[in-house]
């Protein structure tokens, strides 16, 4: 796993390949945190996860569906998603990828 660093630059996310199994690249971890890279692919797949997560987007555009709400988003949007919430991304534009933090528990944190 990779240990926690300063710095992961765009590049460094852009070319990483996606982890064994996964459709996201792996690109730090540290404790209960763990930053991703997702290429959103059309349609995207997605199911709940075990933990809380905050997408970052670094380039494209669509709308994020979280359980029954809807939102259009552009690069530089985050977007916050609870464990075990149904989401995906809808409508975007090919060249759609972001940023994925995983944090805290499994079953996420309390409010």
């Amino acid at each position: 796993m990779p240990s926690a660093k300063t710095k992961v630059s765009l590049a460094e996310a852009q070319a990483a390949p996606p982890e064994a199994g996964r459709r996201s690249a792996l690109l730090l971890q540290h404790g209960t945190m763990s930053l991703r890279y997702y290429k959103v692919p059309n349609p995207d797949p997605q199911t709940p996860h075990e933990q809380d997560e905050l997408y970052v987007v670094a380039q494209g555009q669509g709308t994020f569906v979280r359980e029954n709400a809807r939102v259009a988003f552009v690069a530089g949007d985050a977007l916050f998603v609870k464990a075990h919430e149904a989401h995906r991304f809808e409508d975007c534009t090919p060249d759609t990828q972001v940023w994925v933090v995983f944090y805290g528990k499994h079953d996420g944190e309390q409010a």
